[in-house]
Formats: C-alpha cells, structure tokens, sequence
C-alpha cells in the first residue's frame, strides 16, 4: 500500500539522492540513489520513492531538468513531498 509523507532536509546541498524520470521520459520522478549517510537518507527517504513536489510545487507536469534545477535553487532548507 502506498503512502505520502513529508521530508524536510536541512541545507545546504548536498542533499544525498539522485532522481530518475520525469515528463520528457514518460516515468513519474522517483529516487534512484541514495548516499550512505546523507541527508536524505537520514531523513528516511528510500530507493523507489516517488516524488510528489518539491518546496511545495507538485512535480506532475516537470520534466527531469525542471526538477533539478528546482532542488538545485533551494537555498535553505529542501522539503518534498514523497509516496512510498
């Protein structure tokens, strides 16, 4: 069953993930790595998990450089929304 559920990683960068997908290739944005002891990882986001928005921007129409550059821009803290 899947859930949504928030994280909060406190900046600056880096914020310890990779994201895969996006509109330009037709797969919802996901997290597709993770750093041993980052901040995501720390923060309980998981391999798989998708992403819904990011500082409070729903992802659904972004393709994948949209989303970087929208995590790239933040300067303080980074929140987003994910679904197991």
């Amino acid at each position: 069953m899947s859930s949504n559920y928030s994280a909060t990683l406190a900046g600056p960068a880096p914020w310890g993930f990779r994201l895969q997908g996006g509109k330009d290739f037709n797969m919802p944005l996901t997290i597709s790595r993770l750093t041993d002891g980052g901040k995501a990882a720390k923060g309980g986001i998981a391999v798989g998990d998708l992403v819904l928005s990011i500082d409070g921007i729903a992802t659904e129409g972004m393709n994948h450089l949209e989303a970087q550059n929208k995590i790239k821009n933040c300067t303080g803290n980074l929140s987003l929304t994910l679904q197991k």
